[in-house]
């Protein structure tokens, strides 16, 4: 468990941990300044500690998480699960939650970008406060750190993580002393435990209170990861990093910044690194990058896990997925969402300059996110944990109260740059959905012509010349005759002596045991119907499962076998379906798709692959 919790401290808290170098900052001299006096700085205060504790404790940390999908988190994990506990079909409910789960699924890869830019930008600014002359190394030495932490991505990170955990643990001892440090030269700033000071906040001022909570709500980014980052160390340990380090360490350096700007209003310019003297300002700038570095990790390493996911969902186009450790089996690299990522975000941090600026598009994202998780929350209190209605109801209101208040405020920064985490969502939400309705209506189409496998088999036994050998045949339904297999035998008019029909099919949840992977039917005359089961969180190897199959005929050996593949051109079509340019993007999507052979890892020697055209 300590070693568990330690880990969780190194990757899950290192969003919401670099939190402090801008939440407090921002709020009070970013695009709605504040005056920087005792109502508004424990208005301020106590708003962050209500909203960590009921948001980030209750909401996530010790209700979200319960809803794991054998392991799993996230919104992803978090919708496949419930539809496995309602059986939700087809139906109009059941669609809606699909979008939500999606929605959420695109607004996080708009996150994915803002948060290594904000984060390691806020840090490096520090330079400018133990020296002015840094300012225009700012951007350079931002940069070049950030470029550096894409490109060691295709390395893997199993030796530098040994590292994030100690880092992170000083980061945040450190956090806690800096801010004792102050509290102790104002401890009248523990007032602002009380929500009373909240309340008197939005008295004084509720336009410019209600405008705040876009950057209040800062302090919470990261909560989101905190599930989705559930299946690396388990519940337990990240529930008892929080409780017992991470939620003190961050309120003792919040109220520590609450008490300097008592003491000295001038520092809102950056109260996180004024809370150090002159002589620590530098080593804290240092730990400070240290850990945005360590936290656009966790936001990269996780961009590649929702992928795989929303790969193996059917949400996404196959992707190549490089596997960096031989024993630890979430250590995985993805090619061209690194590279995406790394284009964005530089163009990010050149676009928008500053930190400052940068905050005006964090937020929105986030915050949509989370009022997504509420409404998936209250299904699932009440189709799947069966609450009764009344505290359902209540819970459910509280957490949207927030929720909807954050979300709306951050709906006010658009202009200001809340329009790029949305056009991003805009554009992944176009992606995700055009691709799963596209394979649906292609597989739909393919089964429109499909034979039914008895009278092929019975006609094309009689037919066709037999040859030594094993032919597996891969196609995406288990019913029919496989594309390739009719234009195999149109075209070769052979048949081999054994004919594997096989599908492979993704779980709803992340692993299947291996008594439950393989199902076989004898079809007769040395045909036999092949389905391997996967969870969404393992890989499909094919020839892997195929050495464990011994309940039709002889063992399999790879070089008597031959894969046959059918790749599908796509022609757009006025038929009913999409709409002619989400046609069009989808086949641009088909073409450009990770090769089945290379995705199902089979011998690159032993595949064939046979064309055809369909129209959807």
């Amino acid at each position: 468990m300590p070693a568990l919790a330690l880990g969780a401290v190194g990757v899950v808290y290192g969003d919401i941990g670099t939190s402090p170098l801008y939440a407090m900052k921002e709020t009070f001299v970013g695009h709605h300044p504040l005056a920087v006096d005792l109502v508004h700085v424990f208005g301020v205060v106590s708003l962050i500690f209500w909203s960590l504790l009921i948001i980030v404790t209750g909401k996530y940390i010790f209700l979200t998480m319960r809803a794991d999908n054998k392991g799993e988190g996230g919104s992803l994990a978090l919708l496949a699960l419930i539809q496995r506990k309602t059986g939700a079909g087809p139906g109009r409910w059941s669609r809606g939650l699909v979008m939500l789960g999606v929605l959420a699924t695109a607004l996080f890869f708009g996150d994915c970008m803002i948060t290594p830019a904000i984060s390691v930008l806020s840090a490096v600014e520090g330079l400018v406060v133990v020296q002015a002359g840094f300012a225009p190394f700012v951007l350079p030495i931002a940069v070049a750190i950030l470029i550096g932490l894409f490109v060691i991505q295709a390395h893997g990170t199993n030796i530098i993580g040994k590292f994030f955990g100690p880092v992170m643990l000083t980061y945040f001892v450190t956090l806690a002393v800096l801010g004792v440090l102050s509290i102790v030269q104002r401890p009248e700033v523990l007032q602002a435990f009380n929500p009373i000071w909240a309340v008197r906040f939005f008295e004084a001022d509720p336009r410019l209170a209600f405008l705040a909570l876009g950057s209040v709500v800062l302090a919470l980014t990261g909560a989101e990861a905190l599930y989705a980052d559930m299946g690396h160390f388990g519940r337990r340990p990240i529930q008892v990093a929080w409780v017992w380090l991470i939620f003190p360490a961050l309120m003792l350096n919040y109220l520590g910044q609450g008490a300097l700007l008592l003491r000295d209003p001038s520092a809102a310019e950056n109260p996180f690194f004024m809370l150090a003297s002159e002589s620590w300002r530098l080593p804290l700038v240092i730990l400070a990058t240290l850990a945005t570095v360590i936290a656009s990790q966790a936001v990269i390493t996780g961009a590649f896990s929702v992928c795989q996911q929303a790969v193996q969902l059917g949400l996404m186009p196959r992707l190549r997925i490089n596997h960096t450790s031989a024993s630890a089996h979430g250590q995985i690299y993805l090619p061209a969402v690194n590279w995406a990522l790394m284009v964005m975000v530089i163009v990010l941090i050149l676009m928008f300059g500053e930190s400052s600026n940068l905050a005006a598009a964090y937020g929105i994202a986030v915050t949509g996110t989370m009022f997504i998780t509420t409404c998936m929350l209250a299904v699932l209190v009440r189709r799947v944990w069966n609450w009764p209605l009344p505290i359902a109801i209540g819970l459910v209101t509280l957490f949207l109260l927030f929720d909807g208040a954050y979300f709306l405020s951050n709906v006010t920064k658009i202009p200001d740059g809340g329009w790029f985490p949305l056009l991003v969502g805009l554009v992944a939400f176009t992606l995700l959905t055009t691709w799963a309705k596209g394979r649906q209506l292609m597989i739909a189409r393919l089964r429109e012509s499909a034979m039914p496998v008895k009278i092929f088999i019975e006609s094309a036994a009689i037919a066709a010349t037999r040859v030594p050998g094993t032919a597996v045949f891969m196609t995406s339904t288990p019913d029919g005759v496989p594309h390739a297999l009719l234009h195999n035998l149109k075209h070769n008019k052979v048949l081999h002596e054994r004919v594997i029909l096989l599908t492979v099919k993704i779980a709803d949840e992340p692993y299947i045991d291996d008594d439950r992977r393989m199902y076989i039917d004898d079809l007769g005359k040395g045909f036999h119907r092949m389905v391997i089961k996967y969870g969404f969180m393992q890989d499909a190897d094919v020839p892997a499962a195929l050495k464990q199959v011994s309940a039709c005929g002889a063992e399999f050996k790879m070089m008597d076998t031959s894969f046959f593949l059918a790749r599908q051109t796509l022609l757009p079509s006025a038929k009913p379906g999409m709409m002619v340019w989400r046609e069009k993007l989808f086949a641009w999507m088909l073409r450009n798709a990770e090769s089945a052979m290379e995705f199902f890892r089979l011998p690159t020697n032993r595949v064939v692959e046979l064309g055809s055209q369909v129209e959807i």
